[in-house]
């Protein structure tokens, strides 16, 4: 990791993909209390999405933090929509042993409730964090500006 930093919801986290054929670089927000991890890449060519959130549960105990994936995901389009992805994954984790009933639904639980919260957001991940009451900070990217001049090219 290049970056690791406490925050009021959690531990922010970043670094560079260093040879990856599709990302540059990555970062995001640990969000205990929400069973997240809210990401954020930077692509080497056109953004494929704005954030993509994974289910977890995520523990600390002293200076350790831990994520366990729970396998299911929320791709983010912001202002546009959110989709539920790797069902398969978490159904194949759950028939493999991997997973407790109780995390099974936990996963299910948080993937749907979250999709809920954010769809009365109008899928805005400023929106839905002003509602959970969280600001999170991103470390900006020339992605962001050619993302705001697509979705506002009047704008640029």
């Amino acid at each position: 990791m290049k970056t690791y930093r406490e925050t009021s919801a959690g531990l922010y986290v970043a670094r560079d993909f260093v040879g990856h054929p599709r990302i540059r670089h990555w970062q995001a927000h640990l969000l205990p209390a929400q069973h997240l991890v809210v990401c954020r890449y930077a692509f080497h060519g056109r953004r494929e999405h704005d954030y993509y959130i994974d289910v977890a549960q995520i523990t600390r105990e002293g200076g350790v933090w831990s994520v366990r994936d729970l396998y299911l995901d929320i791709v983010l389009h912001d202002g546009l929509g959110a989709e539920i992805a790797d069902t398969d994954e978490l159904l194949a984790a759950w028939e493999a042993g991997f997973l407790t009933s109780d995390e099974l639904r936990q996963a299910i639980e948080v993937a749907h409730g979250t999709v809920s919260e954010l769809a009365r957001a109008e899928y805005t991940l400023n929106h839905w964090l002003t509602a959970q009451d969280l600001r999170l900070e991103w470390q900006s990217d020339v992605q962001d500006e050619q993302m705001d001049e697509a979705r506002h090219p009047a704008l640029s």
